[in-house]
């Protein structure tokens, strides 16, 4: 989809979203296009500026990364820091407390995406811990 700046021939400004610069020009030629203030169907396209990412919108973006990095690295230190580590018993020790055939408590580990798959279909709810590259050390 391609967003284009529109303006009629009274010279109102409008967007509209089209498949193609050519599903733009077949519906305006047929007057499927027409402004939302006045239904004027004489309708073309307005200059656009072209999106450009500065120095200082990348530095923002890099720091709000940054940030969301930090709180994905607390969440996941609170998890293991309150939950039990299963191992590769996750799937299986997941299903018994879901099913209520264990103990319910917050438990970690590892599962194949088969095994994960399988735990959503049976409606156990199930997240993914990220591994950092400093968990490796």
């Amino acid at each position: 989809m391609i967003r284009f700046s529109l303006h009629c021939d009274k010279d109102h400004e409008f967007e509209g979203w089209f498949r193609s610069n050519d599903d733009f020009d077949s519906q305006a030629e047929k007057g499927l296009v027409s402004c939302p203030s006045c239904g004027s169907n004489k309708v073309g396209k307005a200059l656009m500026a072209p999106s450009v990412s500065t120095g200082r919108q990348k530095e923002k973006i890099a720091i709000a990364m940054s940030e969301m990095a930090k709180e994905m690295k607390e969440m996941v230190k609170k998890v293991r820091e309150n939950a039990d580590y299963v191992g590769a018993e996750f799937a299986e020790q997941a299903r018994k407390i879901h099913f209520g055939e264990a103990e319910a408590r917050g438990i970690y580990g590892e599962a194949t995406p088969e095994d994960v798959e399988a735990l959503l279909e049976d409606g156990v709810d199930v997240m993914p811990l990220p591994v950092f590259p400093e968990d490796h050390n």
